[in-house]
């Protein structure tokens, strides 16, 4: 299979008029000591969210000391490449410090306290950056995979009210900021139920939330497009924008039968986990191409409504699934390789725009 396209087309210039496309980005790409891949952001992304630079452990691991180094860098870069920046996360029970929610003898705070705190670091952050961070994932995560909230010490503590309570915190910081809410696996039946069902609880509350995340952590054949498209249907009707937040493709044998992209799951390595590790074989190259371009026709058909498509790393060799659940594999999830050259799906991609405008001829 021959994948051609116009040499000067980039991702930013095909879907321009559909929807922004997005990146995720570690230090080493905006702070500059990777040249080819920052290069690789400002010629094909036109929007960049931060992997780990605005969570909460990293801008304020210890009481009362912050630490806006790098999240700074990001959002220099952001602005210098006139970018739709996004801000991850707020609120969310991973890669949160134990002290957030322990007093001085390790004990629970109560309710009051932490919402406290929450308010102080979310007017803090977001503070911080108003005006020039776009849009927030407010809160991540929260759902358990059959929709009722997750019992993380947020809810624990505070109560189910803690999702609109960060929103509301959140409105107040930046009122012109975007918020959404930012979760995976929605396109399972149980837990988009619970997602819709939390929305519309904090629409009837008057809460402000302008869009939903799905995440899209998939593999070569799950979830299958059908099911992508009824999710993306299901939260168009609640008047929201709608983004696709995380994007990557799975191409190697999962340890388990779960969509879940829990970051807490590990597994070791054992026999046949990690099959490609001199490279892909042509026929998985295609088969991640054609996954690309299925994914891309659903997000065509969608662009009314889906305001942002974000892939979750830039090339091959920073995603994070050459980590996660299995430590130390080789994956080939994005539309770049290890040395930040297209692979045939960066072209599917670039075909699908080219198609959605021979269709419209």
């Amino acid at each position: 299979m021959v994948f051609n396209c116009p040499a000067q087309t980039t991702l930013k210039e095909a879907y321009k008029g559909d929807f922004l496309i997005g990146a995720a980005l570690s230090g080493y790409q905006f702070g500059g000591s990777n040249a080819v891949e920052a290069g690789i952001v400002k010629t094909q992304f036109n929007s960049i969210s931060p992997e780990n630079v605005l969570k909460w452990e990293k801008v304020h691991p210890l009481p009362g000391k912050y630490d806006f180094s790098q999240a700074d860098r990001y959002v220099s870069f952001g602005v210098k490449n006139k970018m739709f920046i996004i801000g991850h996360n707020l609120i969310w029970h991973s890669q949160t410090p134990d002290w957030v929610f322990c007093d001085d003898k390790g004990d629970d705070v109560n309710r009051e306290v932490l919402l406290t705190r929450m308010r102080k670091h979310i007017f803090d952050v977001v503070g911080r950056y108003k005006g020039k961070i776009n849009g927030w994932d407010v809160v991540n995560e929260a759902l358990n995979e059959d929709g009722t909230l997750r019992n993380s010490p947020w809810r624990r503590i505070i109560g189910d009210d803690y999702v609109a309570k960060a929103f509301e915190f959140a409105h107040e910081a930046d009122p012109q900021a975007e918020l959404y809410y930012n979760d995976y696996g929605l396109e399972k039946e149980q837990k988009r139920s619970g997602a819709i069902q939390l929305i519309k609880q904090l629409q009837a509350q008057g809460v402000k939330i302008t869009g939903i995340g799905l995440q899209g952590h998939y593999g070569l054949d799950k979830p299958d497009s059908d099911d992508v498209d009824e999710t993306i249907s299901a939260f168009e009707k609640l008047g929201l924008k709608v983004m696709i937040t995380e994007l990557d493709v799975n191409v190697l044998p999962s340890p388990n039968r779960s969509l879940s992209a829990d970051v807490s799951e590990r597994y070791q390595m054992r026999a046949g986990l990690n099959p490609y590790t001199n490279g892909l074989p042509d026929s998985v190259q295609q088969e991640l191409a054609q996954r690309y371009a299925d994914l891309f026709a659903v997000f065509l058909k969608h662009r009314e409504n889906i305001s942002r498509v974000t892939f979750w790393g830039v090339t091959d060799r920073d995603s994070w699934l050459n980590d996660w659940p299995v430590p130390g594999r080789t994956n080939y999830p994005l539309l770049f390789d290890r040395d930040g050259k297209p692979k045939p799906a960066f072209f599917t991609v670039l075909k699908a725009a080219q198609m959605k405008l021979s269709q419209s001829n």
